[in-house]
């Protein structure tokens, strides 16, 4: 069995659901049963989502609905196109209910003028919970069985709003009720990613990108076969190729690669979606939804080692750096303890670390508690912060055991000042932080370095030996 998740430029609207339909009914066929779609909302639509809890917030109530009214007519006009008869009619009630549901909700927060991160969450909900009845209705409307099962009734978190996590054994027990007894009769049962619920049925949210997420914690609750990523690329490219040109795709990464590529920076995969994967040892292949006959990338843990030491490169822009001195931490017990407090008490994750004798310097991304944080530190020690840097991974499983590989980095990036440079004992990657200027010619250089053509054998001339 095996589980497919669709992303939002997959589902974007009604031609791209076709695709979809298209591509799980030849699993379906080919397997005789199954698989478990794992849907995110239509394209655009949580971002729509979240514009409207920010008017609902404000007092705007007209505004905000007028938002929901434009949306609710845009997943009718999908529905309708791709399950214009009696398919659509259920979905049609649920897609109704759900938009019903949200108009009153928005009208109460206009109300207060204010939104905790519960009905924040209520409110984002919304496009996963209506898209796995499009897409439902869309595979009936093939002459596929197929069942939308709501996304609260399958992934169980705890409580925290926004960005909740997991309880994985709860999860499986809910997958077990509602999952398996509807594939044992062979159907295609569809979900929304992205949303989960509380054991009180409160629902929540697993985060931005959360969708692939889902498909992994529910393929792991299945023990599933494979879970594929289904997106808008061929699969996991040597760099960003927003960034850099013509990068190449890589076939094969093991859990442990993919995990850093996506955690520093690289777009196709959510950072966390390796984890549930990797603890049960099933293989993640990522897909292009609009060329479905690609081969795409493999993430296993037995992936074909390459023979380059780098088998990547990752970077994100809109890093800051936060440099703490105090000459109280050379030798001071419980002094990191102290520090990294600071960060945990405001909920912000620290990317990069790098001490000396008596500073540390670390990155973060997530800057919507700076100030909070920079007072916090300032407390115990001198706090440096600075702006507008970014941050380069350089990854690959052989990046250690190839004691040329570091040379190679410094070598091709001569004259682009370095501001951090930080190693682990693994070696799987090495990870840079330079200016947010030089981040264009610094993944060129690296790319050149690790992954340019080789040069062509020369050619012997007729009658005369090389």
């Amino acid at each position: 069995m095996r589980v497919m998740k669709f992303g939002g430029t997959s589902v974007a609207n009604a031609d791209a659901i076709r695709r979809v339909t298209a591509i799980v009914a030849r699993e379906h066929r080919a397997r005789r049963g199954g698989p478990l779609v794992v849907v995110s909302a239509l394209g655009g639509v949580t971002d729509r989502l979240i514009e409207i809890g920010a008017l609902a917030r404000s007092g705007d109530a007209a505004a905000a609905r007028r938002l929901v009214e434009s949306l609710h007519a845009r997943h009718l006009e999908v529905l309708t196109e791709v399950a214009p008869g009696d398919e659509g009619n259920a979905a049609r009630q649920a897609v109704g209910d759900h938009f019903n549901h949200l108009t009153a909700l928005v009208g109460a927060l206009a109300v207060m003028r204010e939104a905790s991160l519960r009905s924040l969450d209520a409110v984002a909900a919304t496009g996963e919970l209506t898209s796995c009845h499009i897409v439902a209705a869309a595979l009936a409307a093939c002459g596929l069985p197929a069942s939308a099962v709501d996304p609260r009734r399958l992934l169980v978190t705890d409580e925290t709003f926004t960005a909740a996590n997991p309880q994985h054994e709860a999860t499986r027990a809910h997958v077990d009720a509602h999952v398996r007894p509807l594939m044992a009769e062979g159907r295609v049962v569809v979900t929304g990613g992205f949303v989960g619920a509380t054991r009180k049925g409160v629902a929540t949210t697993l985060g931005r990108g959360g969708s692939d997420y889902s498909a992994a914690i529910l393929g792991a609750a299945l023990d599933a076969e494979q879970i594929q990523i289904w997106t808008d690329v061929d699969g996991m490219l040597t760099a960003d190729p927003r960034v850099v040109a013509d990068p190449q795709l890589v076939p094969c990464l093991s859990f442990g690669e993919a995990a850093e590529l996506a955690y520093f920076g690289a777009k196709v995969l959510h950072p966390k979606t390796i984890h549930p994967a990797a603890a049960r040892n099933i293989p993640v292949r990522i897909l292009n939804t609009f060329r479905p006959d690609a081969p795409g990338t493999i993430i296993a843990d037995h992936a074909v080692l390459e023979p380059s030491s780098v088998t990547a490169l990752a970077c994100k822009k809109g890093i800051t750096v936060i440099t703490i001195t105090s000459t109280g931490m050379l030798m001071a017990h419980g002094y990191m303890r102290r520090l990294f407090e600071v960060f945990e008490r405001h909920r912000t994750s620290v990317d990069v670390v790098s001490t000396s004798e008596v500073s540390v310097s670390v990155t973060v991304d997530d800057v919507t508690h700076l100030e909070s944080i920079v007072a916090g530190l300032s407390a115990f020690a001198e706090v440096d912060v600075a702006n507008d840097r970014a941050l380069v991974a350089v990854v690959g499983d052989r990046y250690g055991a190839d004691p040329t590989a570091f040379c190679r980095v410094v070598r091709a990036l001569e004259g682009v000042p370095l501001r951090l440079v930080s190693q682990a004992d693994a070696r799987r990657n090495v990870t840079l932080v330079i200016d947010e200027d030089d981040l264009s010619r610094a993944m060129d250089r690296l790319h050149a370095e690790f992954f340019r053509p080789a040069a062509p054998e020369p050619q012997a001339a007729a009658g005369v030996s090389v």
